[in-house]
Formats: structure tokens, sequence, C-alpha cells
């Protein structure tokens, strides 16, 4: 005879389906307790990631319970506002709480050839001294305080579009006044744009690239 050697679980679904499980826990005290540490940490993620191998995707926290006699059924809203069920293969556990869970996005750092979050951006390279300059080339985002040019790479266009307006939302909290932001760029200011950066020594076609990854199958 096996002995289940819990009673709750904290788990990761992604696009309404189990990805993992992150925590199992014997008492409910802990589990709640756990639970709401991850999502408090997931409201505090500033960039969050919205795509993963070429697909855009959801990501949920659920907290679960093994062998609950009040068995319901657990409705959440799409992006289109219908109420769709979750369901789990194990009849044996409920669902008590699930809710949307902002994974950090990782952005490529052309200098550095790492990668970092972006609040190590906003304090690597967006220092509150000085006027900089913000703007988008297809998937990728330049820095410009004074002759310094950074790079910055993200999964594709949409990404790119989506941190700007994170950062512009950030520098308006932040009653920051110290950097431009170009959100659109006309045929003319892309042309000057790669002129320029690749008279600083960025490579052509890494700047005319539109994406770094390509959707494969699930």
């Amino acid at each position: 005879m096996i002995v289940n050697k819990y009673n709750y679980m904290v788990v990761l679904f992604k696009d309404k389906e189990k990805r993992k499980i992150i925590n199992k826990f014997l008492t409910d005290k802990r589990a709640q307790k756990y639970y709401e540490k991850l999502i408090k940490e997931s409201d505090e993620v500033l960039f969050d990631m919205k795509y993963e191998n070429g697909f855009e995707c959801k990501y949920e926290l659920g907290l679960i319970q093994y062998g609950s006699s009040k068995k319901q059924s657990f409705f959440v809203r799409d992006e289109y506002g219908r109420q769709v069920k979750v369901e789990l293969e194990d009849e044996d556990h409920t669902i008590l709480k699930i809710s949307n869970y902002r994974i950090e996005e990782y952005i490529h750092d052309y200098q550095t050839k790492k990668k970092i979050t972006s609040k190590d951006l906003i304090k690597k390279y967006l220092p509150k001294v000085g006027l900089k300059l913000i703007s988008k080339l297809n998937n990728k985002i330049v820095i410009q305080n004074d002759d310094e040019f950074n790079l910055f790479t993200l999964k594709n266009n949409e990404d790119s579009d989506r941190f700007l307006e994170t950062l512009t939302e950030y520098f308006r909290k932040e009653k920051r006044i110290d950097c431009i932001l170009v959100k659109d760029t006309s045929t003319v200011q892309r042309k000057y744009l790669y002129d320029l950066l690749i008279t600083k020594g960025f490579q052509r076609s890494y700047l005319f690239r539109q994406s770094t990854t390509h959707p494969v199958k699930k």
C-alpha cells in the first residue's frame, strides 16, 4: 500500500495544462503561505515571459489539494472573458486556488553576451544621471547615452514593443524624466540608426534579424 506523503501541492500551469509541481506540503497553512509568497513575487516581476519556443503562452499558479471530499468545478476567465473549466488528470486532486503567474523574462545583453532581467538592465544601463535615448529596432532595444550605444535583444518584435511599454510605465511611476523613448520610427530614422550602429561596430546581419526564436511543434 502506497501512503501519500503530501496533502497539498503548488503547481505551475502553462496554457491550462500542468507544467510542473513546484512544491508539496502536508499542512494547509504551509501550503497557503508558500503559495501567497510566490504570487507576491510574481506581482513584483517587471517584465514577464509571454513567448516560449516561438509561441505565445500564459502561465498560472495553482494550489491543489489531494484527496479532498469537496469536489467542485473550477473556472478561470480567458483573454476573451469566457469562463474556462480547469481540469486535472488525476481525479483525486482538487484545485483550491489558481492565479495568473508572471515568470521573469530574460533579455540578451549584447555587450556581455549574457541574459539579464529588466531590473538589471535599468540598474546597469539606465542610471538617473544624464539624458538617455531608448529606441526600438526590430526585436532589439538600443540605449544611447552620449556617444555610448548599448544593444539588447528580445525574442521578437512584439516583445521589444512590450518592453518599451513596460519602461514607459516604470518611468512614469518613478517620475523619471531622464529617458526619451522612441516607440515608432520611420524608414528614414531606421536607416539612420542602422548606419550609425554599424559604424559603432555592430554587425549588419545581426541588426536586421527580426526574431531569436521560431515556432516549433509543442
